[in-house]
Parts: structure tokens; C-alpha cells; sequence
């Protein structure tokens, strides 16, 4: 396996790898300076090994505060040895050479810069045509044209490869797109634990233990135990070192049993997708009235109209003249226009002054109403400011990559949000700007930001900046002005991540908080594409990640002959559903949204198996497993195939 990036992705995605799949990793870092491991001894690199360098620190640096696995050597003589790291100024054909792609299973490009995944991909293609490619595009419509081009490409360049080969050639993915409907569910309802199978919306929903006279509700399966101390402020969540503590992934029935007053996960179908909506703007550029004008010069329009009303009136009735009459003098008496009522009765000339004088005060109102609607015109391509009686909104910090990600989908879900952002030509300003997103430009530490953003009166918090401890700030200052307010904080290192989650909790343990890391919820998805596995979804329980894998039984020992019942690993992998469709029907991704054609279709997926029922070869069933325990299945496939 080679995986080519520099972020955090890259940094994950290798671990993945190498401590889930054993998988050998090679992994192309950029840079010009040879690397040196954590404690300082020179690694393998395709320059001169010899060679003293900062390169590999200031990468893990940069990535976050967690070391790669460690350094393949040439005295590693194990086939699963250790990773190799290599550096390289540009990605072309001779380091992907060097980094054995023409050789290798599968090449993940990862960089941030989708030039530079496009680019390196086309060459690793020409290079060897049967490459499983995993590319990181933030562009989607991009992604799928690239995706039908390379393996267009595979196909001419080696026409006797298999259509089931041919299928995981190329996957596109997007970080940013993986974690967005997480993000946003854990921001407005509070979870992220949602996916979509075969048009099926799941979501895995906590159960609290029930009394002595209840009986428990009953899901799909049970997918996880709680850790035994999620109801005290003071402990871990979903910490692995904390002993029987700790939470329990894919329990058996005598452990769901046995395991009395814990909390557990069950997974429950939602509804069914049904057909696509009719598509529609996320925002639209009309101006309405009122922000055309404002509330005060409204009602002194309105107070305008309603005193030259009662003068039409008062002078239908005094002069006895026709209503359109006396409606017409007295617009011409407003506006100044009419001939002075000298020889008119008293009540005539009263009248025409009374008018006058609404017509002076109508001049400046008209005034402003140019002056406002020109100033409106003006700021149109400007971003909205919040308004002053906005309550119930999402705070949004940061509208880099993954905060536009979010944005989209909670303005998608008709979700009131106002973003805070301190660049003003960050990715997702033109997007808040096209859909009248209140935006606050300003530095999100500095006093008074969060204010203008009304986070006193908000429903939630998400903190999506690149920087840590930005986000931790905001946070804690949040929380100062609104204790109780649902906070998602994006967090990269694991034990950081759960050191704040333990502290916030003790502090406000009636306040919900939630600390996700993009590169650990993004990193299955992109690893199980590497194997040439689909990854349905990827459900946090704590701080351990439940993957739902759709596969392929012909080839897995553990799998092909068994029940059920049998195949059910505790702790590692589950069959919770099976692909019903004919192999030449089936849908290539079970993840999308079915194609609505206007007649009602039956679901492909079957979830209410029987537990004797017997997987054949031809068989493709949806997973539950944890990353040790799909990686484990994956290579014991590899060994019986080897």
C-alpha cells in the first residue's frame, strides 16, 4: 500500500493501515530533506538515508501530536514490518517508481491540493493499470468524471480485467463529505450516529436500562455496550485503558445480559429515503421587503398612508365632492401641486393645509427610502449581518473545507446558522454570502465576536477550525456565557480530544459536548477502499468507531459455509444484513440514494436474518465490525488467497 499526502489524512490513513489491515505502507510525504523518526534515528527514504533531518517531526507536527507507526528498516525482515516513510518534492513518475506503485495493491492520494491528487493519479494509472486508486478530491462533480476517466483508462489499457476488479479500480472520496452529515446531526440533533443503507435511513440510538416493569425496546441489533462510567462527569469516554469500564463494541447476548445498568447502542431503521426531492437553490438572491427596507421606515410609510386616508375621507365628507375626487385633490395638496383654495370654503383651505404638511413630512421619509434601498443594492454582495432577534441558531467557527461542508448541510435541513470566520477569503465565504448566511468576520478569541454572533441565545456550537486550541478557546468561553449550550468541537489528538471531553463534562454535565476528529471519522472510509471494500458508514461509539462494510462472502473462511450465528464474532464483526438482488442487479453503491424511476421498489437489503441462515459464495452482506476486527476478516481472506 502507498499513500501519498500531507495533513493529517495521510498521517491517519497510514496507522490505519498498517495497526487495522497489517498491511506494508509506504508512505510520500513532501519535502526535500531526508527523515528521521521520533527518537531520531534516520528512516528509509528513496534520497540518501544517511542523512540527519527535521522533516519527519515537523510532519507529525503538523499532523497532530500522534507518532506514525514505527520506521521500516533494512533489518526488518517481517513482510508487516514497520512503515516506510519517504520524502519527495513532487509526485512524479520516478517517485511513484520508487514508492513501488507499479507493484502495489493500492495508492492513496491524499493531499489537500486537488491538482496534485489529479495529477499524480493519472500518472500512477499509466503506470500500472490494475492499481486500486483511493483519491481525495474536495470538487465532487470533478471526482465523478475523474473516477469514469480513470477506469475508462484501466479498461483500455488492460481489456481482459475483471468488471468485479474493474468496479474498485478508482474510488473518489472527500473528507469534507464524509463527516459533514455527522458533524451537522451531532449539532442539531445531538448524534452523529447516522447512515444510509439501500435507501434505509439508520441511526444508532442509546437505550437507557429498562425498570422492572418495562420491556425493552427492540432494535435491528445491538451494537455496543456503554462505558459504565458515561453517567459520571468524571469519567472516560470510550476509553480503551480503562478496564472492565470500557465500552463494549458488537457484545454477545450473554454480555448485553450480563451487563446490567449500562446504557447500550441498538441500531434502528429511521424511514425510508422514498424518491428524490425536486432539486432546489440552497438560497436565493431575491430581496425581500424587509431587507429592503427597514422595520421603522415601514411604519412610517404605513403611518404616511394611513393620514392621507383620513384626510380623502374628511374631505369626501366635508366638500361632498366623489371619493376618487377627493382622493385625487388630496394627493395633489400632499404633493404641493394644487392650486391654492382661495376661494374655497374654510374647511377646504383647512384641508389643503393639513395636507401640505403631511406632504413635508413625506419628503423625508422618501429620502430615506432611496437612500436605504440604494444602500441595500449596494450590499447585496456583501455578507448579511446577524440579525438582532436571532435565537435558536447553530454557531458555525470556521468555513474552511469542512465548515462549508456543514454549512451546506445544515442549510440543506433549514437550519438558522451564523457563521464566524477570520479570513475573509476562506473557501466557504462566497457560499454564506450566495445563501444570506449572517457572517462574522473577526477572530473568534478576541472579546466580543461570539457576542455578535448571538451565542447567548444559540442552540448549538460547532467549532471547526484547523487550530485546536482555537476551537478548545471558543469553547470554554461559550460555555462561560452559556452553560448549557450543545457543543461539537473539532479536536485532532485522541487523548487531547478526551482530556477536554472529561472536563468539559465535570464542569457542565447537563450541557452536551462532543469531540470529533475529521481525519480519524474520514480514515476508515478511505482505508476500506484501499482493501477494495466498501465502507457504508462510520458510527463514533465514544471514542472507538463502528464501521459498516459491505462484502463479498466468496473468499472469507470466516464467512463462506457459516451461519449466521456462526460467523457472529463478539467484540470483532457482525452480519447484520444481506444483499437479496441477483449478483447482474445489484447496486454498485449501497450507500446512495436508489434511482427513482416513479414505481415503487423493493428494498435489495435484507436485515431481519435468521440466524441459521447459511452464507453462500455468492452472497453480499452488510458488516458491522470494529477497524481491528474488519481488518482482521480482510486478512484472513489475503492469507487463504496467498
Amino acid at each position: 500500500m502507498v499513500v501519498c499526502g500531507d495533513d493529517a489524512l495521510a498521517h491517519r490513513l497510514a496507522a490505519e493501515l498498517h495497526d487495522v489491515y497489517r498491511a506494508r505502507v509506504t508512505v510520500v510525504i513532501p519535502g526535500d530533506v531526508p527523515l528521521a523518526d521520533p527518537t531520531g534515528q534516520p528512516t528509509a527514504g528513496w534520497r540518501a538515508a544517511g542523512r540527519t533531518s527535521a522533516l519527519f517531526g515537523r510532519f507529525t507536527a503538523a499532523v497532530g501530536r500522534v507518532p506514525l507507526p514505527r520506521p521500516q528498516t533494512a533489518d526488518d525482515a517481517s513482510p508487516h514490518g514497520g512503515v516506510r516513510v519517504m520524502e519527495a518534492p513532487a509526485l512524479d513518475d520516478e517517485v511513484l517508481t520508487e514508492a513501488g506503485a507499479e507493484h502495489a495493491t493500492a495508492l492513496a492520494l491524499v493531499h489537500d491540493d486537488d491538482e496534485t491528487n489529479i495529477h499524480a493519479a493519472l500518472r500512477a494509472r499509466r503506470l500500472n493499470p490494475r492499481l486500486r486508486l483511493v483519491i481525495r478530491l474536495y470538487n465532487r462533480k470533478l471526482g465523478q468524471h475523474l473516477e469514469e476517466l480513470l477506469d475508462e483508462a484501466a479498461r483500455v489499457a488492460d481489456p481482459g480485467i475483471d468488471a468485479a476488479e474493474l468496479d474498485a479500480t478508482t474510488t473518489v472520496l472527500s473528507d469534507a463529505d464524509t463527516v459533514a452529515p455527522a458533524l451537522a446531526a451531532t449539532a442539531v440533533a445531538g448524534t452523529s450516529k447516522v447512515l444510509q443503507a439501500d435507501g434505509l435511513l439508520l441511526r444508532a440510538a442509546e437505550r437507557t436500562p429498562p425498570g422492572p416493569d418495562e420491556v425493552a425496546r427492540p432494535g435491528l441489533c445491538t451494537l455496543a455496550l456503554l462505558s459504565s462510567t458515561t453517567s459520571d462527569p468524571g469519567g472516560s469516554e470510550g476509553s480503551d485503558s480503562s478496564g472492565d469500564e470500557r465500552p463494549v463494541l458488537l457484545p454477545g447476548d450473554e454480555d448485553v445480559a450480563a451487563a446490567t445498568g449500562r446504557d447500550t447502542v441498538v441500531l434502528e431503521a429511521i424511514s425510508a429515503t422514498g424518491p428524490p426531492l425536486p432539486p432546489r437553490r440552497l438560497g436565493s438572491r431575491r430581496l425581500p421587503l424587509a431587507s429592503l427596507f427597514s422595520r421603522r421606515l415601514r411604519w412610517s410609510v404605513a403611518g404616511m398612508a394611513v393620514a392621507v386616508l383620513a384626510l380623502t375621507i374628511v374631505s369626501w365628507r366635508l366638500t361632498g365632492a366623489g371619493l376618487l375626487r377627493a382622493a385625487y385633490l388630496t394627493v395633489l395638496d400632499v404633493l404641493a401641486i394644487d392650486d391654492p383654495a382661495l376661494d374655497e370654503p374654510t374647511g377646504r383651505k383647512i384641508l389643503q393645509l393639513l395636507a401640505g404638511l403631511t406632504g413635508l413630512l413625506l419628503l423625508p421619509v422618501l429620502v430615506a427610502a432611496a437612500l436605504e434601498a440604494l444602500g441595500t443594492f449596494r450590499t447585496a454582495s456583501t455578507l448579511r449581518r446577524p440579525p438582532r432577534g436571532l435565537s435558536g441558531h447553530v454557531v458555525l467557527l470556521g468555513l474552511g473545507k469542512i465548515g462549508t461542508r456543514v454549512l451546506a448541510r445544515l442549510r440543506e435541513m433549514d437550519i438558522p446558522v451564523v457563521c464566524v470566520e477570520e479570513d475573509p477569503g476562506a473557501r466557504g465565504i462566497p457560499l454564506a454570502r450566495e445563501l444570506g448566511v449572517p457572517t462574522v468576520i473577526g477572530d473568534v478569541t478576541h472579546e466580543g465576536v461570539l457576542e455578535a454572533a448571538k451565542i447567548q441565545r444559540a442552540h448549538a456550537l460547532l467549532a471547526l477550525t484547523s487550530a485546536d486550541t482555537t476551537n478548545l478557546e471558543a469553547t470554554l468561553y461559550a460555555r462561560s456565557v452559556k452553560p448549557r449550550l450543545r457543543v461539537a468541537l473539532r479536536l485532532y489528538d485522541d487523548g487531547f480530544a478526551t482530556a477536554v471531553f472529561r472536563t468539559l463534562r465535570a464542569a457542565h454535565p447537563r450541557a452536551l459536548t462532543r469531540s470529533r476528529s475529521v481525519s480519524s471519522l474520514a480514515a476508515p472510509a478511505f482505508a476500506g477502499a484501499m482493501m477494495g471494500r466498501q465502507i457504508l458508514g462510520a458510527i463514533p461509539i465514544e471514542r472507538r468507531v463502528l464501521l459498516f462494510a459491505a462484502l463479498h462472502v466468496a473468499g472469507h473462511p470466516r464467512l463462506e459455509g457459516r451461519t449466521v450465528a456462526e460467523a457472529f464474532v463478539p467484540g470483532a464483526w457482525r452480519v447484520i444484513a444481506l444483499d437479496a438482488a441477483e449478483p447482474a442487479d445489484r447496486r454498485r453503491d449501497l450507500a446512495a440514494a436508489p434511482p427513482y424511476d416513479g414505481a415503487a421498489q423493493e428494498p435489495a437489503l435484507v436485515w431481519d436474518l435468521h440466524p441459521g441462515y447459511v452464507l453462500r459464495p455468492q452472497d453480499r452482506v452488510v458488516l458491522a465490525a470494529t477497524r481491528q476486527g474488519l481488518g482482521g476478516i480482510l486478512a484472513s481472506a489475503t492469507a487463504r488467497r496467498s
